[in-house]
């Protein structure tokens, strides 16, 4: 969310925001709707004072006069009324359209309505040359009887997965090595629920805009998350911290639940896009600052590229565009790591910065210094998800004789060289 003091300074570069993210809003429509907001509250206010004022002249008035002060007050308070109802129904109809305000992207971000205009920053690793024919994750698992990827289904439907024997304890072996690693750099480990209240969703930034890949709890007015930032966002909701408290640094451990909806056809084989996972996941809540943002972005990437190479997995930074970023981000930088039976690179980390679009949907405020209460600054980054780093480990790992190879940093973890 944009403040609208801000809106209204600085309409040339909102209004190419709304156009380089490719956001359907009328900022004219939003403006006006807000001139007639602010128009309302002010004849409410003028009404009320009306009647007030004659109610106060009521008591010393003259017998004949009393009939048409009481007739003129009635009428200010019943027009009052009937606007204070208009009032409440564009104030929710503003309320929408703010939320629709795309955060403003920073200057080096590609412009482009997708994900075919990112571009790439580095790439760390080489992909392995294999002198066998290479089998893919699916064939892998089948061989070494590590899940039943295609038994599951029949119970729990697609884009499901159950991994068993060796490769679930590696599963849960990864997530907690990645946790460990994270609160090693400072981060406190954190676990949340899957399941938040609406407001969270909208205060995160995936309401209203992507209701359709969120999984909902009808009877229970509760939705299940996607990610751990749903809760870490609204979990300072409304405070006020006090500075010496910043930066807040967490490392959050999650179930994740998304639907995929429009996704039908893309990555439905294995593990790349399944409706449940698990994800430790980085999260900053810090002051205000534009450089303070820039480096716990560099930091939280380069948290995530530390795993990735001590997981010996060959990756690409990526430079994400405005129209791939999403809406509340200033920046964000995806990381996508080399899968060998695809012969392509694909996501499996996102590290995003938001300045203080988020917190002011969460009203997320600090005091500074100078005893002035700020909104803070947001920042998220994944640390790693399963099971789609799996994808990419077994893959790129893997031996003639159809095992994995596991990574030194892998090895004592699971007590053997070859899972």
């Amino acid at each position: 969310m944009l403040a609208l003091d801000f809106v209204k300074a600085n309409r040339a570069t909102v209004e190419r925001a709304i156009r380089d993210k490719g956001v359907e809003l009328d900022l004219e429509g939003l403006l006006a709707l807000d001139a007639e907001v602010r128009a309302a509250k002010t004849e409410i206010d003028r009404l009320r004072t009306e009647r007030n004022a004659m109610s106060a002249k009521f008591k010393d008035a003259a017998p004949e006069a009393k009939a048409e002060l009481g007739r003129q007050a009635k009428e200010a308070g019943a027009r009052a009324s009937a606007l204070e109802g208009e009032l409440s129904v564009k104030e929710a109809e503003l309320k929408a359209l703010m939320l629709k305000l795309p955060g403003i992207p920073f200057d080096g971000a590609p412009v482009g309505p997708d994900e075919s205009y990112n571009t790439v920053i580095r790439t760390v690793g080489e992909p392995p040359k294999f002198d066998f024919e290479p089998l893919d994750h699916v064939a892998l698992i089948e061989r070494n009887n590590w899940g039943d990827l295609s038994r599951v289904t029949q119970v729990s439907g697609s884009r499901t997965y159950c991994l068993k024997g060796a490769l679930a304890l590696l599963e849960t072996k990864l997530m907690g090595w990645a946790l460990e690693r994270i609160a090693n750099a400072g981060f406190t480990p954190i676990t949340v629920p899957a399941i938040a209240r609406e407001q969270a969703f909208l205060n995160q930034g995936q309401f209203p805009g992507h209701r359709e890949e969120t999984y909902e709890l009808p009877n229970d007015d509760l939705w299940l998350a996607g990610t751990a930032e749903v809760v870490l966002t609204s979990l300072h909701a409304g405070e006020i911290v006090e500075a010496d408290r910043l930066p807040i640094l967490y490392a959050g451990f999650s179930p994740c639940f998304r639907r995929e909806a429009g996704s039908a056809g893309k990555d439905v084989r294995g593990l790349l896009r399944v409706h449940q996972f698990v994800k430790v996941e980085q999260y900053v809540v810090c002051q205000a600052d534009e450089a303070e943002s820039a480096n716990w972005h560099a930091q939280l990437l380069q948290q995530a590229e530390l795993l990735l190479q001590a997981l010996e997995i060959p990756y690409q930074v990526i430079e994400t565009s405005t129209g791939d970023m999403g809406l509340g981000k200033f920046r964000m930088n995806d990381i996508e790591s080399w899968v060998p039976s695809l012969q392509k690179y694909r996501e499996t980390h996102s590290c995003s910065t938001l300045h203080d679009w988020q917190a002011r949907r969460a009203n997320i405020r600090y005091r500074g210094g100078d005893g002035k209460v700020r909104f803070a600054h947001t920042l998220n980054n994944t640390a790693l998800a399963s099971p789609r780093i799996l994808v990419p480990l077994l893959e790129n790992h893997q031996t003639e004789e159809g095992r994995v190879k596991l990574p030194k940093a892998l090895q004592e973890l699971m007590g053997s060289e070859l899972l």
